[in-house]
């Protein structure tokens, strides 16, 4: 299938039912340690989104995954879609597409949007998010040297296979032992709240394909 055939079948399906809570919980880490982490927030969530960002290269439908760069933080060194916080004013997609600009260089002028998947709570860092779908003509993207380390690139039609979801022990924040569901891209371990978000574009994809 190329990326104008996936467009059309996305654009209709992205506008029904989508499977939120149902995606979600099957990637959701368990903490099998005597340390439990224990996040209570005081304040609402803070708005925010993240952009699935499509391209094609070579006859394979691609996404760009970034690494966070290591800092005194809840997601510090982990995988996740360009995204971030909403500035004042803006929608959903206007942070989506802004945070993926600053963050990979992301040529706005080629991207077009097709729909967004369910809010989506990161329980540690107290965000609300929004992941957007859209594609782009762009191949090739920039890393900002302060907030990514690197760029990754997923593999819609790897995604899609039943041994995709993979399970590891692994130990959230420096402390909490957790097992996590996760994918693997490019060697990296995809958890958490990314793995979440991915599954249900992953289900969604399984459908459409």
């Amino acid at each position: 299938m190329s990326l104008e055939e996936l467009k059309s079948k996305l654009s209709t399906r992205l506008k029904q039912a989508l499977p939120g809570g149902i995606a979600h919980e099957l990637m959701r880490a368990q903490s099998i340690g005597n340390i439990i982490p224990n996040f209570e927030h005081k304040l609402p969530p803070k708005p925010g989104s993240v952009l699935i960002l499509l391209y094609e290269e070579d006859g394979i439908i691609k996404f760009p995954l970034t690494k966070r760069q290591e800092y005194a933080g809840a997601h510090s060194g982990q995988i996740s879609f360009p995204g971030g916080k909403a500035e004042p004013d803006e929608d959903v997609i206007q942070t989506a597409l802004r945070e993926a600009h600053e963050e990979i260089g992301a040529d706005l002028n080629t991207v077009e949007v097709l729909g967004r998947l369910s809010d989506f709570f990161v329980i540690p860092s107290n965000f609300l998010v929004v992941p957007i779908v859209a594609i782009t003509s762009q191949k090739v993207f920039v890393p900002d040297p302060f907030e990514v380390a690197r760029i990754l690139s997923g593999n819609i039609f790897d995604l899609i296979h039943n041994e995709a979801i993979k399970q590891k022990e692994i130990l959230a924040a420096g402390k909490y032992a957790m097992m996590a569901p996760h994918f693997e891209i490019e060697g990296e371990v995809v958890w958490g709240a990314t793995a979440m978000m991915l599954n249900e574009f992953r289900l969604i994809l399984k459908e459409v394909l």
